[in-house]
């Protein structure tokens, strides 16, 4: 996890060197845990969730205090499940890790818990796609371990690049009634400053 990932004026993500965008989903709403400055460490916001082959960003519709996007690398994503509640909306619940700077101790930082909460329109399209995603970054990347205790070694989680994403595109399935919005072509052209570290943004230089 990174807080406050850098963000294009029209809240598109800025893309890392060889990061692949694959979907966008608007009208979800986001819980997250531990979140420093917020009121006991919780958020809940509504926006949109961007889904590349390295990561999962939430980008909010509203700052939530110091909060306006939240970066989740697929490496550090970990049990993760789709839940279908009988009185309640579809979501998706799960934990990730946070991403520590080199210069910070393992134990200063805690696992998030997350939830992502489909309430406008089904998740057919967007669900496969994150749990196939996912399990895909796993694969090409089996050394990855997820930290548990201080000596836990760190994964650059820019791996998850290396995942072929093409031919799941390709093959995905798409419910007319999930309003996901899958790139045919990259939404933002190579001549783009790309980033190339894993380092949270400062909220006022996210727009």
């Amino acid at each position: 996890m990174a807080q406050n990932p850098q963000l294009f004026g029209n809240g598109m993500p800025v893309p890392f060197i060889g990061e692949m965008f694959v979907l966008a989903r608007d009208g979800v709403e986001f819980e997250v845990d531990k979140i420093p400055g917020a009121s006991g460490g919780h958020v809940k916001a509504k926006g949109t969730i961007y889904l590349s082959n390295i990561r999962m960003v939430f980008v909010a519709k509203k700052p939530v205090g110091n909060l306006v996007a939240f970066d989740m690398p697929l490496l550090y994503v970990h049990g993760e499940k789709f839940n279908q509640p009988i009185f309640f909306c579809n979501n998706i619940s799960g934990f990730v890790e946070p991403v520590v700077p080199d210069d910070q101790h393992r134990a200063l930082y805690s696992t998030h818990s997350f939830k992502i909460m489909f309430k406008e329109g089904g998740c057919g399209t967007f669900v496969p796609l994150f749990l196939n995603l996912v399990a895909s970054v796993r694969r090409h990347n089996q050394h990855a371990i997820y930290p548990t205790s201080d000596a836990a070694p760190r994964v650059d989680p820019l791996q998850a690049a290396q995942t072929p994403v093409e031919d799941m595109m390709r093959r995905a399935y798409v419910d007319p009634n999930d309003p996901t919005k899958i790139f045919l072509q990259q939404p933002a052209g190579e001549s783009q400053l790309r980033r190339r570290a894993y380092h949270p943004q400062a909220p006022e230089n996210s727009y």
